[in-house]
């Protein structure tokens, strides 16, 4: 697969000027405070290159996009071009010293950071910087194309958000500290089963063992939360993404056409017009048909989360269909 998107130009869309000022002053306060309270030291060679998972993507990326550009590498283990493109990645932040961090994340734990950045296929490199997303490149890259790249996205950075890069000490490994586990919740085994489940691409397991957790604890969000994934997994595994898509062009008023069309939407990750086409469809039907895209919707919206703001948005527009 060849790179694509190897520019910086999209940067300027994503980095609004009222956005880049505050991201600059945020940065240049948190270096005053931790001039005062002493913090912010040398951090070591390891915390360079992290692996992330969707629980912890908040703190590890996007927070941590406020001190240092955040290189996320999308990968697989199955996937061959990953396994070339990933070390020369871990080896260029070695090299680069702190101007940037990479984090790795595995779509196939990860599916739903996949879609929610639009990830076709991989190896795909996408950047965070301040909080705001840009597409890198997808697919292998030569070394010194993937250089420029870097140079620019820390060029940018630095110049439209203040990010200066951390600092790193060689010697500041040490051991790591002891970490005392949680004692396990009473539900721990079950979801661990139902993680599991998915990872093997066993989705009738990874259904049962979400359900079983439901049927003790009707508000688990954790197994709601992946029950309305592995729901929507199932659904689509079998369909004919090509015959799926013509019929739902072919046929508006189709209504289980257009539902199969939205479920293919958000697993490729496009939200929006999955929540539009359902919408849509919601406003020009009645009865059955109407409360058949409507309760879609609101599955689709479980799996988003309520806290997206595509979702709100969603929400506003089916309530005016609706009323």
């Amino acid at each position: 697969m060849q790179p694509r998107n190897m520019s910086m130009s999209g940067v300027v869309d994503l980095a609004a000027v009222k956005a880049a000022q505050e991201a600059k002053a945020k940065a240049e306060q948190a270096r005053a405070e931790q001039a005062r309270t002493g913090g912010g030291g040398a951090v070591p060679p390891s915390s360079l290159v992290i692996d992330v998972n969707e629980a912890d993507f908040e703190s590890a990326v996007l927070q941590r996009s406020t001190e240092v550009p955040v290189v996320i590498d999308f990968w697989a283990e199955w996937c061959e071009p990953c396994k070339q493109l990933s070390p020369l990645l871990e080896r260029l932040a070695a090299e680069y010293s702190g101007r940037f961090v990479l984090a790795k994340i595995d779509v196939d734990a990860n599916q739903m950071l996949m879609q929610q950045f639009g990830v076709q296929g991989i190896p795909a490199v996408f950047a965070v910087v301040a909080g705001q997303a840009l597409p890198l490149f997808q697919g292998a890259a030569p070394q010194e194309q993937i250089r420029g790249t870097l140079d620019q996205l820390i060029q940018v950075a630095e110049e439209r958000f203040g990010l200066t890069g951390i600092q790193v000490d060689p010697g500041a490994e040490g051991e790591a500290p002891v970490v005392e586990e949680a004692p396990a919740g009473p539900y721990d085994a079950l979801l661990e089963a139902a993680v599991q489940a998915l990872d093997a691409g066993d989705l009738d397991g990874a259904v049962q063992a979400y359900k079983n957790v439901l049927s003790d604890d009707p508000g688990n969000t954790e197994a709601k939360l992946g029950l309305g994934q592995a729901q929507l997994l199932q659904r689509v595994q079998n369909l004919d993404p090509q015959q799926v898509r013509r019929d739902a062009a072919e046929k508006p008023g189709d209504v289980p056409a257009q539902i199969a069309a939205a479920d293919l939407d958000l697993v490729g990750g496009h939200v929006e017009d999955a929540f539009g086409r359902l919408v849509e469809t919601v406003g020009r039907t009645a009865g059955d048909d109407r409360n058949a895209a409507r309760l879609r919707l609101l599955e689709l919206f479980e799996v988003v989360g309520g806290d997206d703001p595509r979702v709100t948005t969603a929400r506003t527009a089916l309530a005016r269909v609706l009323f």
